[in-house]
């Protein structure tokens, strides 16, 4: 199964009051390591073939920062900005799958900077993605649901074509509901969205 993964970095980071995809972010892969570059790591390593990273507020900024940090030996990964970030997410996933282009792509995963996760917990959903069959696989914990979701490649064009006013993925997800399968995990990390400094110090301190 080729899998590729959008990591959209593309946000203005408000609440945060500094650039979210530059937060240090120890765990796993060092000292040094900055959330953007944590999220590449761990998506290559939970075995995804290509990740296109979406940028959009300080594209080049956030480029020069993590690119350089990152192993000389990893391949499969692309930059992409996108101008229309300040229109919303949606956009930023238009613009990723407009980079992906042609890439071969069985299943592809969604995940936003924000939502650190271990590339144990990654490559779990994918297995479970792949065993499963379905058209849409979410991680859960506890009941609720998380991130990040994994979409079968035949969904591609349909996303293609989401939008803000329509609630973009949200729509998606209901209009296949008996093709989506909840997966429980044991990781609380699924539910980790770190908007503001509280956020992000409680999940670095849990």
């Amino acid at each position: 199964m080729s899998v590729a993964a959008l990591l959209l970095a593309a946000g203005e980071s408000r609440r945060m009051g500094r650039p979210k995809a530059l937060l240090p972010w120890p765990f796993h892969y060092g000292e040094g390591t900055t959330l953007l570059a944590h999220q590449i790591l761990a998506l290559k390593a939970a075995g995804v073939d290509w990740v296109v990273v979406v940028l959009g507020h300080q594209a080049a900024a956030l480029r020069a920062a993590v690119e350089p940090r990152l192993p000389g030996h990893l391949a499969g990964i692309s930059w992409t900005v996108n101008p229309h970030y300040r229109q919303g997410k949606t956009t930023s996933v238009k613009a990723g799958l407009a980079a992906l282009g042609s890439v071969p792509c069985d299943a592809l995963l969604l995940l936003n900077v924000d939502q650190p996760r271990t590339a144990e917990t990654l490559r779990h959903l994918l297995a479970e993605h792949r065993r499963g069959g379905s058209l849409i696989t979410i991680p859960t914990y506890q009941g609720k649901g998380g991130h990040p979701v994994v979409l079968d490649g035949s969904l591609l064009e349909e996303l293609r074509e989401i939008d803000e006013a329509t609630e973009g993925l949200r729509a998606l997800v209901r209009r296949h509901r008996d093709g989506v399968r909840r997966v429980a995990v044991d990781a609380a990390e699924v539910l980790w969205d770190l908007n503001t400094p509280e956020e992000y110090q409680a999940a670095v301190q849990g």
